[in-house]
């Protein structure tokens, strides 16, 4: 399909912006990546030729019968099943075989534990019989980032604490983008009491202090992932509505408006085929700070102990562990690298994306 002009401006603007437009690429591969974080960092095999059969342990959960054993759930950290493997046939391993809530029994020391680069390759090993020499004593089983207070592999819990960090900010973004869209289409074209009474209604609704209900309904309702988004929809609606009110009241007195209700197309068609995609472009440049806000308002959740469940990858979660436990700096430091690099990345992004759509570059 062929592109305007009018965007092939917008997109030169973009790629124009050197920083912006690589943090858009950085940001995009990151996303990618944790999206198949389970075939980053797992504590099951990708691939597993047993007996001449293949199976597929990311995605079917084996019973242990399957090798042998008796147990539901097959652990194949074990050296049990890991030699009954070896013996039948062959396993392919992440490059990290953790996942984000595998427990490490066997660590070189008291959990949090630093991560293995700080520690000789004597100290990493000495949790296997054979020291240095055990064939398990490879960097897949190397906690590189260490681990956090309950034994539990930091860079695992970062890839996957990424992944839905993203992916409920994506989520919120979209949704309140549509409802705050929706809100102030009407609002703007309609006007009159339909928006004196909207303008009403949204000052109470904002003079509520959302965190601190924000703060009742999470200790009131068991947290999850879209209980959280429901009640934080509840609030971030707003965002755009004064942005999409003001466009469409600059527009509806348009000459293209006053013809097409002349011809007698509807107030639908008119609010969302001809007045919507010229108020899109100034909301366009907002999403990736309200997709920033996103991310940090459940970061802020989650580091408060109202987020997401117990035991959930959450980056928020990871710097509480960082407060609580102020001799294992690792865990602190790791957690801020990440939402400082992710926050950033979002803000250079937005600031492309907002001198791409700046009519002075796009048409001067």
């Amino acid at each position: 399909m062929a592109i305007s002009s009018i965007n092939q401006r917008r997109l030169a603007n973009f790629r124009r912006n050197r920083r912006g437009y690589i943090s858009f690429w950085i940001f995009l591969i990151l996303v990618i990546a944790t999206l198949f974080a389970e075939a980053i960092s797992n504590d099951k095999p990708l691939l597993i030729s047993y007996q001449g059969e293949l199976l597929f342990p990311v995605v079917i959960d084996y019973p242990e019968s399957k090798f042998g054993g008796f147990l539901a759930v097959t652990q194949y950290r074990s050296s049990v099943i890991q030699n009954e493997i070896e013996e039948n046939g062959w396993a392919l391993w992440p490059l990290f075989r953790f996942s984000h809530r595998t427990v490490d029994t066997a660590l070189p020391g008291p959990a949090p534990t630093p991560p293995s680069w700080l520690m000789s390759e004597e100290e990493n090993c000495a949790r296997y019989r054979q020291g240095v020499d055990d064939p398990g004593c490879i960097f897949g089983n190397m906690h590189v980032l260490g681990t956090d207070d309950q034994g539990r592999d930091v860079l695992a819990r970062l890839i996957y604490g990424f992944r839905i960090s993203v992916l409920f900010g994506l989520t919120l973004t979209i949704l309140s983008s549509v409802v705050g869209i929706v809100a102030g289409a009407v609002q703007g074209y309609f006007g009159g009491w339909t928006d004196l009474l909207f303008q009403r209604f949204i000052e109470i609704w904002t003079s509520i202090p959302s965190l601190y209900l924000l703060l009742i309904i999470s200790s009131v309702i068991a947290p999850s992932f879209w209980v959280l988004l429901i009640i934080l929809l509840l609030f971030s609606w707003v965002a755009l509505v004064g942005v999409v009110r003001a466009e469409f009241l600059r527009g509806r007195n348009f000459e293209y408006v006053n013809a097409a209700r002349a011809l007698g197309v509807g107030n639908r068609t008119i609010m969302f085929r001809h007045l919507l995609p010229n108020a899109m472009v100034a909301t366009v440049t907002f999403v990736p700070f309200i997709l920033g806000g996103s991310i940090t308002t459940l970061t802020a959740l989650d580091f408060l102990g109202f987020g997401l469940p117990p035991g959930s990858p959450s980056l928020g979660e990871l710097l509480a562990q960082g407060k609580n436990n102020l001799q294992a700096p690792w865990l602190g430091l790791t957690g801020f690298a990440v939402i400082s690099v992710m926050l950033s990345l979002l803000v250079f992004a937005g600031e492309a994306v907002r001198d791409a759509f700046d009519p002075r570059k796009t048409f001067g």
